[in-house]
């Protein structure tokens, strides 16, 4: 749903004229995205506090969207409806790197029997969009539509490591730095080494950056031009010995981003 409300959200800034443009559309799409996986209820307060707008202007536009079926109330919290997931399917679906990927995902996870995922960069961090899942390794759900940092995650370095540098590094001033867990990098300099060391390998791994217990291994996917275009990534408890990621996941991931490249 985050998806369908940042893309109408820049649709709206697109134009140059006042009069095309309505300002309580776009104040609806902000609210919109105050609501995410660690945020699923909020109050008016909470909602102004994060937008910037009046308490008057932010309860307007929650009583709208609970009106139109889109926000539950209990007279304190809003939280959304599942016809709100129409938005974000909708625009999700649309997509055609989703509907390409997927099958390929769902072979590499049968595979090698483990959750494999394909992200896109937006902002300062990674938007699932396709996900085969086998083992559950981490302690919230990932979905299409998930979203994580993208500096501490496997597949986010690779996103930012296929940018220019001052590019990278701008996401990087940009970001929450704030660590993960012990192990999580939050020096920009020393980030900005891991990125150049990422784009020499061709492939990132993470081992225990984003969650205790988890490690995950990501490659790019390129296109017939040899662009970026999303990563790929798998994980794996970190239980297991962490040589073995390396060493059996890499060629299967390797296989798909070739497979792949002939057809993005």
């Amino acid at each position: 749903m985050l998806i369908f409300v940042q893309y109408m959200s820049n649709l709206v800034r697109m134009t140059n004229k006042p009069t095309d443009t309505i300002a309580s559309l776009l104040k609806g799409l902000q609210v919109l995205e105050c609501f995410d996986g660690q945020t699923a209820r909020l109050t008016i307060s909470d909602v102004a506090g994060q937008t910037g707008f009046d308490r008057a202007t932010a309860r307007r536009c929650l009583l709208t969207l609970h009106h139109g079926g889109y926000a539950n109330y209990d007279g304190k919290f809003f939280s959304l409806t599942p016809r709100a997931l129409r938005l974000g399917l909708g625009a999700l679906s649309a997509m055609p790197l989703p509907q390409i990927v997927q099958p390929w995902l769902d072979q590499l996870a049968e595979q090698i029997g483990q959750s494999c995922s394909v992200s896109i960069l937006d902002g300062t961090e990674i938007i699932y969009i396709a996900r085969a899942a086998q083992k559950r390794v981490m302690s919230i759900g990932l979905m299409p539509g998930s979203r994580l940092p993208a500096h501490c995650t496997s597949m986010g370095r690779v996103l930012l490591a296929s940018l220019p540098a001052e590019q990278a590094r701008a996401v990087l001033d940009a970001s929450d730095l704030s660590p993960r867990t012990p192990r999580t990098l939050s020096d920009p300099d020393t980030i900005m080494e891991r990125l150049a060391q990422i784009r020499a390998d061709g492939y990132s791994v993470n081992d225990q950056e984003i969650e205790m217990g988890l490690r995950s291994l990501a490659v790019p996917l390129v296109d017939a031009k040899n662009r970026t275009v999303a990563a790929l990534n798998t994980g794996m408890a970190a239980a297991e010995d962490p040589s073995t990621l390396v060493r059996d996941f890499l060629p299967p991931l390797l296989s798909v981003q070739t497979g792949l490249s002939r057809i993005l």
